[in-house]
């Protein structure tokens, strides 16, 4: 039975139409609701929950935007959003400071060694040869080292009590350069009388031994602090206290001093002469300085004298001493009476260890029983008054240390308490103004003390100091 063929429904002009319209009203619906939900997106800034723009007459927009709290807060819409915080800052580095003193065998390297290089120390050592070489850094010295974030940062050396070497690491390698030690300087008056000694009458005036050294060393040509000192001696000076970190540190110039001996009155004032080095003068600007000191050693006793006719204590027989002996402790040091050239250091039977100075055409000194010598003295070398140039021993003929000091004029041995000594130069007569202006308030300050102590005898009171 054959079928009859299908009715194509799309030939049918009416129905094609139909469905056309429809198509097209579908396809304007989606897109209506297409466009509506990309209005209504968080993006576009369209949600409910954000209001309305409103525009300013000077042509911004202004936002009014709901907080999390549910308040609205407004910004310019010209204006950037707010800026994030800051990142947190790096942490400080961390610094150290190490301070101690170089121990016996103790170099750069061991040192440094822990935050430089060999090749850093090599470099650093060629840089400091000029300012300070590392070589000659000594025993007992302070130093520091200050590291950041165990980084070498700096390295200073105390020189000596008056400079220090400052290192500091740079980007670049070093800078090296040397630096006055800063100090806090007070200027005192220290006065103080003599019961047994100079150095047990500074300690009862509440002041250190070494400002009895120092005392000791000014009015040396013109006191024998060893036989001339008597009880009831006095002392006073200007002198300036040096502390670092409010600890005292030791003392600094002693402007002026004085030391009355027997009755008779010395005074010293330190003063600069034309070439900027200063010495001690009188009032009258007469050095105290003299060409021979009246001793080799300080605050040490006489055992025997010079004599022609001495029992010799080790061969015990008489025979001439033409010397003085000084007993002191074992290591002394015992310096130069005056300037010269060394022409004998020797080793004799007798005399043990001992040098001979040729002072001028006329005077000699010798010195002898030394332990050891100082460094530099050896045959033909220039000594300058007051340089050690050895130590108390009891080499050769010697029942204990001291040493057997004696002075040749003219070849022949001389009684050293006996050789007059003349002054070095006075104050010039172009500097002789300038002199006086200096001290003048001096003399006025350690005169002072004389009306102080009148008083306080008067009132029956004690000066402390």
């Amino acid at each position: 039975m054959r079928r009859k063929p299908r009715k194509n429904i799309f030939a049918d002009p009416t129905r094609v139409r139909k469905k056309r319209i429809f198509a097209a009203a579908f396809l304007a619906v989606a897109a209506c609701f297409v466009l509506v939900t990309v209005a209504l997106s968080p993006q576009s800034g369209g949600s409910p929950e954000r209001a309305a723009q409103t525009a300013h007459t000077d042509g911004s927009t202004e936002t009014a935007e709901t907080t999390a709290g549910g308040c609205s807060a407004k910004h310019d819409a010209a204006t950037p959003p707010p800026v994030a915080d800051a990142p947190a800052p790096d942490p400080a580095p961390v610094c150290e400071v190490i301070k101690a003193t170089v121990k016996s065998g103790q170099t750069a390297t061991a040192l440094l060694g822990d935050w430089l290089s060999p090749l850093d120390i090599h470099n650093l050592s060629a840089l400091c040869d000029k300012a300070f070489p590392l070589s000659r850094m000594r025993v007992g010295r302070p130093y520091a080292i200050t590291t950041e974030d165990k980084a070498l940062r700096r390295f200073e050396y105390e020189i000596d009590n008056e400079e220090k070497l400052v290192i500091d690491r740079t980007d670049d390698g070093f800078d090296v350069r040397v630096e006055d030690i800063p100090y806090d300087v007070k200027t005192c008056v220290v006065d103080g009388a003599i019961e047994s000694s100079l150095y047990g009458a500074v300690q009862n005036a509440g002041e250190h031994p070494a400002l009895a050294v120092r005392l000791a060393d000014i009015f040396a040509w013109d006191v024998d602090f060893i036989r001339d000192i008597r009880e009831g001696d006095s002392f006073r000076a200007i002198v300036e206290k040096r502390y670092r970190e409010g600890e005292f540190t030791g003392y600094g110039r002693i402007e002026a001093a004085e030391f009355v001996n027997r009755g008779d009155r010395f005074r010293g004032y330190l003063f600069a002469d034309k070439n900027g080095v200063e010495h001690y003068y009188d009032e009258t600007g007469k050095s105290l300085r003299k060409a021979f000191l009246k001793a080799p050693l300080s605050f040490t006793r006489i055992s025997s004298g010079y004599s022609m006719s001495r029992l010799h204590p080790i061969l015990k027989i008489r025979r001439p001493h033409q010397g003085i002996d000084y007993a002191a402790p074992r290591g002394t040091p015992i310096k130069a009476i005056g300037d010269g050239v060394i022409i004998k250091r020797a080793r004799g039977k007798g005399a043990g260890n001992y040098i001979k100075i040729r002072h001028n055409s006329v005077y000699e000194s010798v010195y002898m029983h030394m332990s050891r010598y100082a460094k530099g003295t050896r045959r033909g070398s220039r000594v300058k008054q007051g340089q050690v140039i050895g130590y108390v021993g009891a080499t050769g003929y010697a029942t204990g240390p001291h040493l057997d000091f004696r002075i040749k004029k003219n070849g022949a041995y001389v009684n050293p308490r006996h050789v007059k000594s003349p002054p070095a130069n006075p104050v010039s007569e172009a500097l002789m103004a300038q002199f006086q202006e200096t001290i003048t308030p001096l003399a006025a300050k350690l005169d002072s003390l004389d009306t102080l102590h009148a008083a306080a005898e008067d009132a029956g009171d004690v000066v402390v100091n």
